[in-house]
């Protein structure tokens, strides 16, 4: 199929598996269960992740993806499989959560390959964090239209505010605390914006910034050069990615367009479903593990499609998960910046 009836078919294939939930009594999506509804109940739901997936040929079939152990979701499946014919890429998720790391040193930073330390001028790719949430990934520099001299740090809001109740202004450190950083010797900024992340709603980005503080340098290369121009994903491209605990790994996009990923947020915010998302599989290994959270995903030539926010530690080709990341251009608008070159 070429695009424009590979999206014709997914938008038919999601009113089916509406049709179905709604037949079986089963909710379609996490913000359908009810008022009542607690986290695990929401992320107990049977969702299916409806996206394009390119083929070999130029053209796309119906990427479905559906979480391990639950039998619902592989009933929903067959019969949409069935529905899609030969035009379906089937994968197992395993269940999808946001990937700040999920534990304090010393075990944390054992378990990193990437750059835990205290990184000075600070680069891409680095630990950095909230003061009271773990580790994640600096994903980028960027800059404001009309703040000349202002410097910001690009990751994901559950890196540099972790919770609702985070505040602008709140400390920045890195590296993160989860890797030793501490305020007020480790501080690089302050939290400035975010793009606000809200139970029962769906969301496209999961995205923040810090602002730096006066005096602190910065450096931006990359292995392919600093990453200053963007692109859309057209799936099918070989990227990398430079994270705080898998360091360098490349992989490759099997899937665009993604809609309603359900991704763990834990206690406060619950089970958020994302739409429009990347999918990228590692190749040789796992793309992506907690902590590379906010990692910017580029393409060979260096320019940049995606910020990883989430993904699973089983599912995929290989059995090492998928990672899903915002695209780039959605991030960078949501938030009025353009990545910087220094």
């Amino acid at each position: 199929m070429d695009l424009t009836q590979a999206r014709e078919t997914k938008a038919q294939l999601s009113d089916f598996a509406r049709d179905l939930a709604e037949r079986h009594g089963v909710p379609a999506s996490p913000y359908a269960v009810g008022d009542d509804a607690t986290p695990a109940d929401v992320v107990r739901a049977p969702t299916l992740s409806l996206g394009l997936a390119p083929h070999g040929d130029g053209g796309f079939g119906i990427a479905v993806r559906y979480r391990l152990g639950v039998p619902t979701a592989r009933s929903f499946v067959r019969r949409l499989a069935a529905e899609a014919g030969d035009a379906v890429d089937v994968r197992r998720t395993g269940r999808i959560r946001t990937l700040a790391a999920q534990v304090r040193p010393p075990v944390a930073t054992a378990r990193a390959l990437g750059e835990t330390d205290r990184v000075r001028p600070l680069r891409p790719g680095v630990s950095i964090a909230h003061v009271d949430v773990t580790a994640g990934t600096l994903g980028a520099f960027v800059v404001k239209a009309g703040e000349e001299g202002a410097r910001y740090v690009l990751s994901n809001f559950h890196v540099l505010a972790g919770s609702p109740s985070a505040q602008v202004g709140d400390v920045v450190v890195q590296p993160g605390p989860a890797d030793g950083g501490r305020a007020p010797g480790d501080r690089v900024g302050t939290l400035a914006q975010v793009v606000p992340l809200t139970p029962g709603e769906p969301a496209t980005v999961d995205a923040a910034l810090a602002l730096l503080d006066e005096g602190i340098e910065i450096d931006p290369t990359y292995p392919v050069g600093a990453v200053t121009t963007t692109a859309v994903a057209a799936g099918g491209e070989v990227v990398a990615k430079i994270g705080r605990t898998t360091a360098h790994t490349q992989g490759r996009v099997t899937a665009i367009e993604m809609d309603d990923v359900v991704v763990g947020y834990g206690d406060e915010l619950g089970a958020l479903s994302f739409d429009n998302q990347i999918e990228v599989e590692g190749t040789g290994g796992a793309f992506s593990r907690g902590g590379d959270s906010g990692s910017l995903v580029y393409r060979e030539d260096g320019v940049a499609l995606g910020l990883l926010f989430a993904g699973s530690e089983t599912g995929g080709a290989d059995g090492t998960g998928l990672t899903y990341c915002n695209p780039v251009d959605a991030v960078l608008e949501a938030l009025g910046v353009t990545l910087s070159p220094r």
